[in-house]
């Protein structure tokens, strides 16, 4: 049994890996932002906690300790890990939207300098650092990467300020690994399961249960259980290599295939068209779209920055994490059907009639 410090603990992931930890007997101190602006709220977990009650500086609950701080803060990330064994470095903002670009290279970039340089300071020697399998798995070709050492497709994700920040905070995370501390990076695909009270991953499930796909792009997809990447992130921290990244995907599948998987599982009809396989095709498509629901006073069905990304290929293989880690995913199928009961059980959306 170890101390840990997690930041992000409240996100979809960071929930996870907190209850993982928990179940493994260890003792977890989670940094906590409370305070009055939501944009640094998201720098701790995917999600605003302008809204909730104050806290005091230190709590426990569950076995966890919450420590008020923040990854853009070093003095209260060090407070928080005094005594710790290792950091889990988890905290970020999910945005496809380019306005957020400076947002997410402060939280990504400078937040993961702050919290890893903190860290180290407070004399832990070990960090697991949350990436995603999109600094590297994305490409024009219908296959995987060759491995993890594969080169960032800059030519894409230099246009996705998501993409390019996780990429950024990655390389100064490694910046940082040394023989006094070592840094690890887990690169889970898209997370699904039950839990995204955020909602900051389940999107585009839910956009098919509620029938807000037009039409089924042409490229394709990966995900994993966001309950497998908590366990590969634990398993990073006991096994993985200093200065070394691991993918994490349960399945690849084309847009229609997990559309299909989804349209079986929920009852939900596929929708009826599909999309040329055309990134500048997809664009034109939703900029058309965001006319037309301008026109009509509503929210389009789809944004440009997400209709060019479906028509890519998010392929991602999972070897490295299976061969080293020990890491296996559960059946993606009870992944899907879990997301899907989850999102109506909470009333996110309602069941098929």
């Amino acid at each position: 049994m170890s101390k840990v410090l997690v930041t992000g603990g409240t996100g979809f992931l960071g929930r996870h890996l907190v209850e993982t930890l928990l179940s493994d007997g260890h003792e977890v101190v989670s940094l906590v932002y409370r305070g009055e602006r939501a944009s640094d709220a998201l720098a701790t977990g995917n999600g605003s906690a302008a809204s909730s009650p104050p806290r005091p500086p230190s709590t426990s609950s569950r076995g966890v300790t919450e420590v008020e701080g923040n990854v853009l803060d070093g003095a209260s990330v060090e407070r928080a890990a005094q005594g710790c064994d290792a950091i889990f470095h988890c905290a970020g903002k999910v945005s496809r939207d380019p306005a957020d670009a400076e947002v997410l290279h402060r939280i990504h970039v400078e937040g993961t300098k702050t919290a890893l340089d903190a860290a180290r300071a407070a004399g832990i020697k070990r960090a697991v650092v949350a990436s995603t399998s999109g600094v590297v798995a994305v490409s024009k070709k219908p296959k995987p990467i060759p491995d993890e050492r594969s080169a960032a497709p800059m030519e894409l994700i230099g246009s996705w300020p998501y993409y390019r920040t996780k990429l950024f905070a990655e390389m100064a995370a490694f910046e940082r690994n040394g023989p006094e501390f070592a840094v690890v990076c887990v690169n889970p695909s898209l997370l699904l399961g039950p839990g995204d009270i955020l909602g900051s991953s389940t999107g585009d499930v839910v956009d098919f249960l509620e029938r807000r796909i037009p039409a089924i792009p042409g490229g394709g997809m990966s995900f994993v259980d966001a309950r497998d990447a908590a366990r590969g992130l634990v398993l990073a921290l006991e096994h993985g290599k200093p200065g070394e990244r691991y993918l994490l995907a349960a399945q690849n599948l084309t847009m229609r295939a997990f559309c299909e998987k989804l349209s079986r599982i929920s009852g939900v009809p596929m929708p009826a068209m599909q999309m040329p396989k055309s990134p500048t095709f997809g664009i034109i498509g939703a900029t058309l779209a965001e006319k037309l629901a301008k026109r009509l006073n509503t929210e389009p069905l789809v944004d440009k920055v997400s209709a060019e990304m479906a028509q890519y290929y998010w392929y991602a293989d999972s070897t490295k994490a299976r061969t080293e880690l020990g890491w296996e995913p559960r059946d993606p199928m009870d992944t899907l059907a879990d997301t899907i009961e989850d999102l109506r059980s909470r009333g996110v959306v309602w069941p098929a009639a």
